[in-house]
């Protein structure tokens, strides 16, 4: 009998490597002066491990970058194209794909077809993007997550689910007929990257089928999704993550995705369904802003290197160390009194910097500035997902305090080992010990939509 050993490898080698921007504490404070206290000013060089996202920051393979390498360029009908479409219809079943430069990309395209003042998308949670694409077409974003998403301190299997009944209470009192799409985010990045399990997925589309609402999966992590019900849904266990995988977009009429994730490249995404006339509709959009529907803002290279990422992604091996190694990072954090949401997602940790820093007020946004110190003393970026991102702005544009006050840290694909994870948790264990130094900050200038990207802050007075 073959012995299980405990330790869980990092299932690949290391072929080609680049250096760390290692920077001292006198450096990194004039870095953070000078970008504002936003983390996205600063030159990704200052930065020790990065941890701001895990959208396109993954290591690609040899095989992928044997795919670039054999990439067809051409403008219309590239067979590089062709290796893309048929990847995503063997694995999706929707006739329709259509190629984007990212994620965000396929919102824009799609919320410009069916959304429009008066409308609502309804959701488990909608990501930022996905949020500001929807109300940017003036439509409303409304999201139902689960009432134990919000309990962050205890571990739950499925916090990323939605609550079908509260879902459907809505859709009673705003009328299906001004609910053109249902959006299931598999995993649910806003509240932690915690997965959705089948049974939900089930109820949710028999939901939709109900009130004949459309039901989208965006799926930028959707292997992980998959894994996750695999090792904690009954009656998965023996089945392949690929078929898991099929059966999720079985439930759906249509799907995005950001391939930056699980599909582990630098850039592109995708916008498949079965709906021919939206499909037209989004098309024509698609050449009007990203490109011809062959290539759609991406070069021939990216799309072959997608296909074989799609392929890549869904060898268990990889999901079972993927999905490990932030529980690794959970686990140490939580050993140090550092709340995270429990238990850990797919693609990362995230820390409740409301209950580490009880001592800021949310105006003077905590996770921000945990985020901040972070940088400060470790070199390490993450990300708020909190006041700055979420919070809405009164009429005189003081921010309301959002629902949670979090720090992600989302981990890039096959990129750091496990000494690097073991210094973020050696770096918050000093915060831990000096978080009342940590101040709060005020914002001096943020734009309408999507503040945090641009916005400019500084120390609270």
């Amino acid at each position: 009998m073959e012995h299980k050993w405990k330790t869980i490898i990092e299932p690949f080698k290391i072929k080609t490597v680049e250096p760390l921007g290692i920077t001292t504490r006198e450096e990194r404070l004039k870095v953070i002066e000078t970008a504002h206290y936003n983390l996205f000013n600063i030159k990704a060089e200052k930065v020790l491990i990065d941890l701001l996202t895990d959208s396109g920051t993954g290591a690609m393979s040899a095989a992928q970058w044997g795919g670039i390498m054999v990439g067809d360029e051409s403008y219309a009908g590239a067979r590089s194209y062709y290796n893309f479409e048929n990847e995503i219809k063997s694995l999706t079943g929707f006739d329709e794909v259509i190629p984007v430069h990212q994620g965000r990309a396929a919102e824009k395209i799609l919320f410009g077809v069916i959304g429009g003042k008066g409308k609502c998308i309804i959701s488990n949670s909608h990501f930022d993007t996905t949020r500001a694409n929807v109300e940017f077409s003036g439509a409303e974003a409304m999201d139902f997550p689960v009432k134990e998403a919000m309990d962050f301190d205890r571990p739950a299997p499925f916090k990323g689910n939605a609550d079908v009944a509260a879902m459907e209470k809505f859709v009673k009192e705003k009328g299906a007929k001004n609910i053109p799409l249902c959006v299931m985010t598999v995993t649910n990045n806003s509240l932690g990257g915690q997965p959705v399990s089948m049974g939900n997925l089930k109820a949710v589309q028999a939901l939709c089928q109900k009130y004949g609402i459309p039901l989208f999966l965006d799926c930028a992590r959707f292997a992980e999704n998959a894994y996750f019900i695999k090792i904690r849904e009954k009656g998965y266990a023996q089945c392949p993550v690929r078929e898991i995988a099929q059966a999720m977009f079985e439930l759906a009429d249509g799907a995005w995705m950001s391939s930056k994730k699980d599909a582990l490249v630098n850039m592109g995404g995708f916008l498949a369904m079965n709906n021919k006339d939206w499909s037209a509709k989004a098309r024509q959009m698609l050449i009007l802003t990203e490109g011809f529907s062959t290539y759609g803002g991406l070069a021939g290279r990216d799309l072959e290197a997608i296909a074989i990422g799609l392929r890549e992604v869904l060898d268990e091996n990889y999901l079972q160390y993927r999905i490990r190694s932030a529980a690794y990072l959970g686990e140490g954090l939580l050993k140090h009194g550092v709340p995270i949401i429990n238990p850990p997602g797919g693609h990362g940790v995230y820390v409740n910097a409301r209950k580490f820093l009880p001592h800021i007020q949310p105006r003077n946004f905590p996770a921000q500035a945990l985020a901040c110190a972070l940088y400060l003393e470790g070199g390490i970026r993450g990300v708020e997902i909190g006041t700055l991102m979420f919070g809405k702005r009164d009429k005189n544009g003081v921010y309301q305090a959002a629902p949670m006050e979090l720090v992600r840290l989302a981990m890039p694909r096959r990129v750091y080992t496990q000494s690097h994870i073991d210094y973020v948790i050696e770096v918050f264990g000093y915060l831990a010990k000096n978080k009342k130094t940590i101040k709060g900050l005020d914002v001096v200038e943020a734009a309408p939509i999507l503040p945090h990207f641009t916005a400019k802050l500084r120390p609270a007075k």
